[in-house]
């Protein structure tokens, strides 16, 4: 006797980037859950997988940072699939929530707490609660990385020196491109 092979669920971005799919496949809206990121999308009631490189793309690092990308948030973690574009990033920021972050397309110039490095694509990168911390893309290529952070807040923090004036620029990179 065959065990039956099990259902694959998925969420499909729409309009809002919040629809989803529950058992069975009935399409359903996913209105029930509140995120702690605007634009995420919210988890469980019967949704349990995401094409997160498809959904919608929220800022993740509104007055200080260049990354967008698909959110999903669970009860305690949330999971981005972010994007930063080549020669651009984040300027000296924290928040709340525990962070990894891994590199899979790209090179990330990252400093955590003082530490400087470089995370090439298969790097995973730790940064701690509350710790003072910057990423930005290479020159040479956009960076695409997966994001999973805590519960304690959403998915955007506040930059080190207070201000909300903006993203980091490489020299050459500006908002319309290197």
């Amino acid at each position: 006797m065959a065990a039956d092979k099990p259902k694959a669920t998925a969420a499909k971005a729409g309009p809002a980037g919040s629809a989803g799919r529950k058992r069975g496949g009935a399409a359903r809206p996913r209105a029930a859950g509140k995120t702690k990121t605007a634009g995420a999308v919210k988890a469980g009631g019967g949704t349990y997988c995401f094409p997160i490189a498809e959904l919608r793309k929220v800022a993740a690092g509104t007055g200080y940072s260049t990354s967008h990308g698909g959110v999903v948030e669970g009860d305690r973690i949330l999971v981005g699939w972010i994007h930063k574009p080549r020669g651009t990033g984040s300027r000296m920021h924290s928040h709340a929530n525990e962070q990894f972050n891994y590199v899979v397309k790209g090179t990330l110039r990252c400093e955590v707490d003082g530490v400087k490095s470089l995370a090439p694509a298969g790097t995973l990168i730790f940064v701690p609660a509350n710790a003072p911390h910057t990423m930005v893309a290479t020159p040479d290529e956009d960076v695409i990385f997966i994001a999973i952070k805590d519960l304690s807040q959403g998915i955007i923090g506040t930059a080190v020196d207070g201000t909300m004036a903006g993203p980091h620029y490489d020299p050459g990179f500006g908002e319309n491109g290197g």
